[in-house]
């Protein structure tokens, strides 16, 4: 009873809809990651082509629902299913605010410290911070 307070408490502070992470069993890290990938304004590259923030979140989230054994941890998340396409292997890239095109495991890493620096990760709350840039990891 205690656990199912505590990921409704995260969830409603971080703005994340409940069914979601409840039904789909998703953690909150990754949950948090694939939404603020959704809501910003950067454009993203899988196989050639580009694609806007909504539909890099929905098709990440089809990877996560079939390849979940692959992510046991966020970073294995990251690294085995965000990173690159899995027919390709050619890396997943991404630009935000007209920057050259970076590589989204680096973009999603950079993520990931902000959001376990944060209060996110005590708290479950948004602070408002920007996604970072496509760039802006190094």
């Amino acid at each position: 009873m205690r656990i199912g307070a505590t990921i409704f408490a995260m969830a409603f502070l971080a703005g994340v809809p409940l069914s979601t992470a409840v039904a789909d069993g998703m953690p909150a890290e990754i949950e948090y990651l694939l939404t603020t990938m959704g809501q910003s304004d950067c454009s993203f590259i899988r196989n050639g082509k580009k694609y806007d923030a909504t539909q890099a979140e929905a098709h990440l989230r089809m990877k996560y629902r079939r390849g979940k054994r692959y992510a046991s941890t966020t970073e294995d998340f990251i690294e085995n299913l965000a990173s690159r396409s899995s027919m390709s292997r050619k890396p997943y890239l991404i630009s935000c605010d007209g920057s050259e095109p970076g590589e989204s495991g680096r973009w999603l890493k950079e993520l990931l410290h902000e959001y376990r620096s944060s209060d996110h990760a005590t708290a479950g709350a948004k602070d408002g911070d920007d996604a970072p840039s496509a760039d802006s990891a190094g």
